[in-house]
Parts: C-alpha cells; sequence; structure tokens
C-alpha cells in the first residue's frame, strides 16, 4: 500500500544546472526588515534560518537526489548543515553574469523553484531563503561538491568576501552550508534550543520516508567547559504511517487497530499521503503538510480530508445499518474524537494564503483528498469489519456525549434566563469594577485560603473563588462530563466566556485569570489541573494573556524591622547572608495560614507581587505535555509549569 521510494528517486531528465536558476528580482535591504521573511528576529525566527537552509536539503530529497541531512551546532552557536545532494549549480548564471550558487545567496527569488525544471514539488520560502539566511548572518560559507571538485564562497552579512573558487578535489556530491547569525539582528540571543531544532527535524523525517536526518550538538556545556556531544539519528521507512505512531506513543491511550490506516492518491505531479489511527482518548490531533510545509490554519487538503472522513463514516454507518433510517448523521466532531491524522500533499505550485503559508489554497487538491478517502478508507472499513465497528462505536458514543453537553448547555442558559445577569456561584465574592480590562479573578485552593484571600484583597477590582476538593480530570473525560461538574462549573460562570465551541472571548469577565495554590504536590496538582480544563476548553485564554499564577513566598526572613519575602530556598539563605545575624526564619505553611494583610502584602499586592504568565507557543507539543502531565509522576507536573510559564514583574495593571 505504501510506496517508500516515491521521494528518493530521481526525476528522468532533470538537469540541474546554471539555467535551472531564474532570477526574479534583486537583492533588497533584508536585514532593514528581517521580520517580513523569517517572522521574528527572536528565538523563532533564529531557528527557522536552520529550517531554510535544511528545507533546500528536502528538496533535494523530494526530487531523488539525497537521503541523507547532517545538522550541527557548532561551538558558538555555528550552525552547518550537509547534504549529499546534486551540490548548487556553481557555473556561470547568464542573466546575473555570476556562478549561480554566488546569485542563490545573494538575490532574491533565485533558484531552481520557478522553471519547472530544477525541482517540482518544493518548500522553503519560494527561493529566498538561501539570500535571507545569508544576509541575517555575521558570516555564511558554502561548499559545494560537484564534478570532482569542491567550490568554496565565503560571505559576511550578505555580501561576497571573495569570489567562489576550486579549493580541492572530492568523490562526493552534495552542499555544505555554515553559518553564524547575525547578533545585530537576532537582539535577544543567538543561542540554539536542541530541542526545538530536534522536534522540526523530526517531523521532517516523517515526512520523507527513508530519508536520514543527523542532528548533532557539539558545544560546549556550560559548566563543565567540556564538549558533551548529544546526537539523534532520525530515519523512519514508515514515513507518516511512523508518524501517527509516534503521537500515538505521547498520549496515555490505546489504538483501536492494530495497524495505522494508509490513505494515498496520485494524479499527475501531485500526491497525496494521509495516516490515520482511532485510539481511546477523546481529543483531536490533525496536522497537515504541504510540500513538508505544515499547514497551521489547515486549507483545501485538511477540509476535505474532515468532510470526506464525515461521509464516509456515516455512509458505512448506514450501509450496515449500525445508524438507522430515522436517526441523525453524526457530525464532523463526533468522528474526529480520539484521532490522530497525518496529511501530507505534494503538489507543483503550491498556493499558499497569507506570508507565512499557514494555510493550502489550491482547490484541485481537495478533490484529489477526497477520492482517495472515499476509495482506499471505504476499502478499510469493509475489509476490517471489527476494527470499523469499534471505530462506529466511538463515533456513536461521541455524538451522544455531543448531544447531552447540548442539553446540558440549553439547561444551563435557561436556568440564567431571567431577568438580569446571570446568577454568580455562591462562592464568588465578586469585584465591584465590571472594568473587564482591570478585574482579576483569583481561583484559589480551599476555603480557609479563599477566606484570607477574601480579607485581604482590594475589592475593587479583585474577585475570589475558591476551590475545593479533587477536580474533574478533564484530560480524561469528554465535555458533557464537564457541564455539571461542580468544581468546573463555578469557573465556568465566573469566567462568562462559555467553553468549546460556544467560547467567546468578548464576553470574559476578567482580565487576569489568577491560579492561586499551595507550592506543595497538591497545589501543583490543582494548578496541573486547572490549566488542562483552560487548555482543551478554554485554549484562547492562555493564547492571549490572561492566565496567571501567583507566586505566594515560602519563607519570611527578619532582622528587627527589616524582613524579606524567599520565594524557595536559595533566596532565603542568600538574604539570611544580606541580613547577618540573629535573623529570624518563618516558612509558611500554606495560604490558609497566612493572615489576609500578609496574602495582600506577598501575594495579592500589584505593587509589589510576582506572577508567573502562562503562554503556549506550541500547542502541538503542550498537548503531548499534557497527556504525560496526567500521570501518577509528581514531577512532571512542576516542570510543565516551569517550562510553559513565562516569568513576569512590572506588570502593566
Amino acid at each position: 500500500m505504501e510506496n517508500n521510494e516515491n521521494n528518493l528517486q530521481p526525476q528522468s531528465g532533470a538537469e540541474y544546472d546554471a539555467s535551472s536558476i531564474q532570477v526574479l528580482e534583486g537583492l533588497e535591504a533584508v536585514r532593514k526588515r528581517p521580520g517580513m521573511y523569517i517572522g521574528s528576529t527572536g528565538e523563532r525566527g533564529l531557528h527557522h534560518l536552520v529550517y531554510e537552509i535544511v528545507d533546500n536539503a528536502i528538496d533535494e530529497a523530494l526530487a531523488g537526489y539525497c537521503d541523507h541531512i547532517e545538522v550541527d551546532i557548532l561551538p558558538g552557536d555555528i550552525i552547518r548543515v550537509r547534504d549529499n545532494g546534486r551540490g548548487i549549480p556553481v557555473d556561470i548564471q547568464k542573466k546575473m553574469g555570476l556562478p549561480a550558487v554566488t546569485v542563490v545567496f545573494t538575490v532574491l527569488h533565485a533558484g531552481g523553484k520557478f522553471g519547472g525544471s530544477g525541482y517540482k514539488v518544493s518548500g522553503g520560502l519560494h527561493g529566498v531563503g538561501s539570500s535571507v539566511v545569508n544576509a541575517l548572518s555575521t558570516y555564511l560559507e558554502v561548499e559545494v561538491d560537484k564534478d570532482g571538485k569542491r567550490y568554496y564562497q565565503k560571505f559576511e552579512r550578505g555580501v561576497p568576501v571573495e569570489d567562489l573558487k576550486v579549493i580541492g578535489d572530492t568523490d562526493r556530491t552534495g552542499t555544505i552550508v555554515t553559518f553564524k547569525a547575525d547578533p545585530e539582528i537576532f537582539t535577544d540571543t543567538t543561542s540554539y534550543d536542541y530541542d526545538t531544532l530536534l522536534t522540526r527535524l523530526r517531523e521532517q523525517a516523517f515526512l520523507n520516508a527513508g530519508i536520514k536526518i543527523t542532528l548533532t550538538d557539539q558545544r560546549k556545556d556550560a559548566q563543565s567547559g567540556s564538549i558533551e556531544e548529544r546526537q539523534d539519528v532520525l530515519h523512519y521507512e514508515g514515513g507518516i504511517k511512523s508518524y501517527c505512531e509516534f503521537l500515538l506513543s505521547k498520549k496515555r491511550s490505546e489504538a483501536l487497530s492494530d495497524d495505522v490506516i494508509y490513505i494515498r492518491g496520485e494524479k499527475g505531479d501531485a500526491i497525496v499521503e494521509i495516516a490515520m489511527l482511532y485510539n481511546t482518548g477523546y481529543d483531536t490531533n490533525i496536522i497537515s503538510f504541504a510540500n513538508n510545509i505544515h499547514t497551521v490554519d489547515g486549507g483545501t487538503h485538511e477540509s476535505a480530508f474532515k468532510t470526506s472522513l464525515t461521509r464516509v463514516i456515516n455512509n458505512y454507518a448506514r450501509q450496515f445499518k449500525m445508524l438507522k433510517d430515522n436517526d441523525a448523521n453524526f457530525k464532523g466532531d463526533d468522528v474526529q474524537e480520539g484521532l490522530i491524522a497525518v496529511i501530507s500533499v505534494k503538489l507543483t505550485d503550491a498556493q499558499f494564503e497569507g506570508q507565512t503559508k499557514a494555510k493550502l489554497g489550491n482547490t484541485y487538491i481537495g478533490t484529489l483528498v477526497s477520492g482517495a478517502m472515499s476509495k482506499d478508507l471505504t476499502d478499510y472499513l469493509e475489509s476490517n469489519p471489527s476494527i470499523a465497528k469499534a471505530i462506529v462505536n466511538k463515533v456513536m458514543s461521541a455524538s451522544t456525549a455531543r448531544e447531552k453537553a447540548q442539553k446540558a448547555r440549553e439547561l444551563e442558559r435557561a436556568k440564567n434566563s431571567g431577568i438580569g445577569r446571570t446568577r454568580m456561584p455562591d462562592k464568588l465574592a465578586d469585584c465591584i469594577s465590571r472594568d473587564n480590562t482591570r478585574t482579576e479573578l483569583y481561583i484559589v485552593e480551599g476555603d480557609s485560603a479563599g477566606g484570607s484571600a477574601k480579607v485581604g484583597r482590594d475589592s475593587n477590582f479583585q474577585a475570589i473563588l475558591p476551590l475545593w476538593g479533587k477536580m474533574l480530570n478533564v484530560e480524561k473525560a469528554r465535555i458533557d462530563k464537564v457541564y455539571g461538574n461542580e468544581k468546573l462549573t463555578p469557573v465556568v460562570i465566573a469566567l462568562g466566556t462559555g467553553i468549546g465551541d460556544t467560547f467567546d472571548i468578548t464576553k470574559l469577565r476578567y482580565d487576569k485569570v489568577i491560579i492561586m495554590a499551595d507550592a506543595d504536590v497538591d497545589g501543583a496538582h490543582i494548578r496541573t489541573l486547572l490549566l488542562t480544563f483552560f487548555f482543551r476548553y478554554m485554549p484562547q485564554l492562555i493564547e492571549t494573556g490572561h492566565v496567571y499564577l501567583a507566586q505566594p513566598p515560602l519563607f519570611e526572613v527578619r532582622k528587627g524591622k527589616i524582613k524579606k519575602y524567599a520565594y524557595d530556598e536559595a533566596q532565603r539563605d542568600a538574604f539570611i547572608k544580606e541580613l547577618g545575624g540573629n535573623t529570624t526564619v518563618q516558612r509558611f505553611k500554606g495560604l490558609g495560614e497566612m493572615k489576609a494583610e500578609l496574602l495582600w502584602e506577598t501575594t495579592m499586592d500589584p505593587d509589589f507581587r510576582t506572577m508567573l504568565k502562562v503562554t503556549m507557543d506550541d500547542a502541538q507539543k503542550a498537548d503531548a505535555v499534557f497527556s504525560v502531565l496526567m500521570g501518577d509522576e509528581v514531577e512532571p507536573r512542576r516542570k510543565f509549569i516551569e517550562d510553559n510559564a513565562q516569568y513576569a514583574e512590572d506588570l502593566d495593571i
């Protein structure tokens, strides 16, 4: 069913020389507006430089000429990318009168991706990637192994400092690009995160079955000063089928089938691959790509997949009488529950909507996806009746849960449809102000801490909502279980936004939603469960920066009238040393043990408090982390808070 050789077979008669390099326009001042080309000059843009050079090597793999890409992080955060492709052309490009490799690295929109003879399918930045990386690097060196010779050229901030020259003989082919990101451009950091690169490169290895990508970190250890090499070799013959299995391994659910369902369609130069796997969980994880580019906003290929999946499942259920004549069809959300799917399309002249190429616009690819789904998925279900029955039963269960959730929503609306505003939870001590640009809701662990917070707060703009008892683990529950849950319903009503598909950020009643819990195991559990709830059913709360974690101190260090509050043992010891002898140290047992005045002074006063602002940069990564967090180990929960909460000082309140 799967054809792994497709990506690595050379296109017949495809010559890759200077005539393949077509110039659309000259180099402009990329350095003046780098964000236009790489999105930002922060950490994300920094890593994007690596992706652009790797994407060029991937294009060689797509054309069938490259099967190994090596990415090295050298000491000093220098990046080296080596491939065993054909090597960038070195002969003279006629229009520019320069070696083609020089044109590729100095002219925008110059590359083998425009005329059709260089690459039929490609990703990257449409021919600007190499020149943009060059322009934004302190220096860049390119070495080309071609026709028995090794060629070399060096650039500084995009400008050649010497002509292309032969530096030796070689029996290999390929390209080596070495560059150092310019700190004048990347003022935040020029240090690469290994795991960030690993995630992206692993993705590329999955999407191109059979290719091997080696990532090596040769930087020195910051403490020991020695080089402790870290390396990952990424090689997946199963392609996107292996990707599905990898994504499942990050969850705590079991597959409904032994094998990944694989679907393939092909027409002309366009290829569609889909791998899908149902599991016992409740969340949906559909990831789509076009020419190896992650289309985070979907597009014609993803929309066609969802529509045809719903149609095929409904047709099968009716054909085999699992849906009766008077039963309503399953909805899209029903058939997607517990689904992991990877959609990969490769096509010529891909049309993307937006500068960041987050959404595919080619209409014909949707038709190809629909046709492949109708044929291959139908054949699979009819050939595997026991698995088909398990899938339809899960879809039916999801449909029933959705209907229950709808009734619960309607009941809740009916309860609150009287005159005046929605009746607030009994335990909520609301604030006086209705200005939702400055109001705050403290969600507090337990009635005791809630009592101190109510007394200590500024009631003009601070509201307090105590929670008690064990909360529902929403990672293991459907939305119908959330409605009516006595622990979560007060949170939903207090916030006013609704949840799930009815969520409306414009109805948020508070500017800051602050989780205030003890710094112990139970407190970590409460924080994790609430964050999981927000992530699953109110992700916009986190995305728009409304969720915070309060940071109550652990110690008070006092000497005479001088007192300092420490948030960990190291800070406590530093204060003891700073104040000298005759200091007294008090350890706070918990929020409930703190007097109202002290809670205000240390944790709630906007002028002095410290809070953590929760952010989500990568929903896919966060989803995997949440699933891990809901295990029995406490430390992973704490690590989430450390990794996904951004230290915030001088809050603008």
